[in-house]
């Protein structure tokens, strides 16, 4: 007899539907799975059937042909073992299933029959409702995350017996629901806040800019001067994520395996900080089935790669086109995935490879070849793309003791988000969303230049030799500062304050 038992495998960040499908002949016994599967699927054959056995079900006689369809489509992981091993008890006429065709099945069977937690939850959830499922099956630690998605019914179930029982109609279960408005006002707040920093008021003003505008950022300072702290807190000025975008945001993260059990969805902006000896696949992504890279993992937050010049060089070559494109695509022999990658970035670097060439007190031993061969490490064209350069200095002794008179993280993000909204409205009914996404037309229309302005910017892009991408980041930047002081042009004020956040191209001149 034959069985058909929907579920929907991983292809990226989304999911597509397919079938199992189960036959049993009376041929020698075996069982053969097809349908590319990878080595994890072909070894469910074990886990499903001393799973059916431990749960009071009896194996099957011949020989078990499974059929992961379409067979063209390569498929990964142990989501699969329970729509197996319900295709086997259909197939062997021990259950009739009601409806099942209404519903898709996801889930890793342990060898005593309990269905485990598996990571693309989400994901899978979102590709079953649009699909036109009535309802997913899934295991009871994935309950939370799944029933996020709406419109659908999600039934959480702890073993094989619970899931053969519900869809033989021998048991009823009411479907999990969440209530996202509730989940939303119990967001957790952030463990660090910018109140805490001391000093670097320049820095915590170039943040601010950054953060209004999508900015790149490279913190250039001596050891200890604070640029790790400084990019930690980054995240607590940016804008809370919308409901739309923590769905983005936890997309990745359960393919990732990252959802924690009986979590619904991430509510908070990612910040990630990869060590410099991560490899190509592992910051990008990639691998014979692609997964998401850090770049991805960064999605709507903050992606923080400290001493930049210590990392592969060929390494960082590969942020150009996730930094202009805000995606990444991957080309493999069995077809392209694309990622999301819409990050801010912020690197952090000592100033020569002692660390102490713009320390106050301390002495550099450092030899300009040894100065220059370090900073070459970083290429023109990945520095151009960073539209804010600022130096970080040591902070003094007054200001480590003094009475605390920094601006906490909720009133600089005040500042960000009224520069937000009004890049909402500026760039309504466009694809782009902030001023660092502005188009060549875009600001054309949008970096209006005011009197005397022209000159300066004039002289600064020949005298400091400013590449044409590095003179339109500065008009980018010149439109957050404008923004952020209320005004529809760019005046000299503005467009200096930009150029000084050049340290790279001011320091070569």
């Amino acid at each position: 007899m034959l069985a058909k038992i929907p579920s929907v495998t991983l292809t990226g960040i989304s999911a597509v539907p397919i079938e199992i499908e189960v036959g049993i002949t009376k041929r020698l016994g075996g069982v053969v799975i097809v349908g590319l599967p990878d080595k994890a699927i072909n070894e469910s054959r074990e886990r499903v059937f001393l799973a059916l056995k431990a749960s009071g079900y009896q194996l099957p006689r011949g020989r078990t042909t499974v059929n992961l369809a379409p067979a063209d489509l390569k498929k990964e992981g142990p989501v699969y073992d329970l729509p197996i091993a319900l295709g086997v008890l259909a197939a062997s006429d021990q259950l009739v299933f009601q409806n099942i065709s209404d519903f898709a099945v996801i889930g890793e069977l342990a060898l005593d029959g309990t269905v485990r937690l598996v990571r693309g939850c989400l994901p899978m959830a979102l590709a079953a409702r649009d699909a036109g499922f009535k309802g997913i099956v899934v295991p009871r630690d994935n309950a939370q995350e799944a029933a996020a998605v709406e419109d659908i019914e999600v039934y959480a179930v702890s073993d094989l017996v619970d899931a053969a029982r519900l869809l033989a109609g021998k048991k009823v279960m009411e479907p999990s629901r969440v209530d996202l408005a509730s989940l939303w006002k119990k967001r957790e707040s952030a463990p660090v806040d910018f109140a805490d920093v001391r000093g670097h008021e320049q820095a915590k003003r170039a943040l601010v800019i950054a953060a209004a505008g999508g900015h790149n950022l490279m913190m250039v300072g001596p050891p200890g001067s604070g640029k790790s702290m400084l990019a930690q807190r980054l995240p607590t000025i940016l804008p809370e994520l919308s409901i739309e975008e923590a769905l983005e945001v936890t997309k990745i993260a359960s393919i990732q395996g990252m959802i924690k059990r009986g979590q619904t969805l991430v509510t908070t902006r990612p910040f990630r900080s990869p060590h410099h000896t991560i490899s190509e696949p592992g910051l990008v992504g990639g691998g014979a089935v692609p997964r998401p890279g850090e770049v991805s993992m960064a999605h709507l937050g903050v992606l923080f790669l400290d001493e930049l010049p210590e990392f592969n060089r060929r390494t960082l070559e590969l942020l150009r086109q996730p930094l202009e494109d805000r995606e990444i695509v991957i080309s493999r022999a069995a077809g392209t995935s694309s990622f999301p990658a819409n990050f801010t970035l912020v690197a952090a670097m000592n100033p020569c490879p002692c660390g102490y060439m713009t320390h106050p007190k301390r002495e550099c031993r450092c030899t300009p070849y040894m100065i220059e061969k370090y900073r070459s490490r970083i290429s023109g064209p990945l520095m151009d793309r960073i539209d804010l350069q600022i130096e970080v200095g040591a902070v003094s002794y007054d200001d480590l003791t003094g009475p605390a008179k920094s601006a906490t993280s909720g009133e600089m993000r005040k500042q960000v988000e009224k520069v937000r909204e009004t890049s909402d409205r500026r760039f309504k009914g466009r694809v782009t969303c902030t001023n660092a996404g502005m188009t060549e037309s875009e600001m054309k229309e949008f970096c209006v230049l005011g009197d005397g302005t022209k000159p300066l910017l004039r002289e600064a892009v020949d005298r400091f030799a400013l590449s044409a991408r590095a003179h339109a980041r500065v008009l980018k930047v010149a439109r957050t500062i404008a923004d952020l002081a209320g005004s529809d042009v760019l005046t000299t004020e503005h467009v200096s304050e930009a150029i000084q956040y050049r340290c790279f191209d001011l320091r070569d001149a």
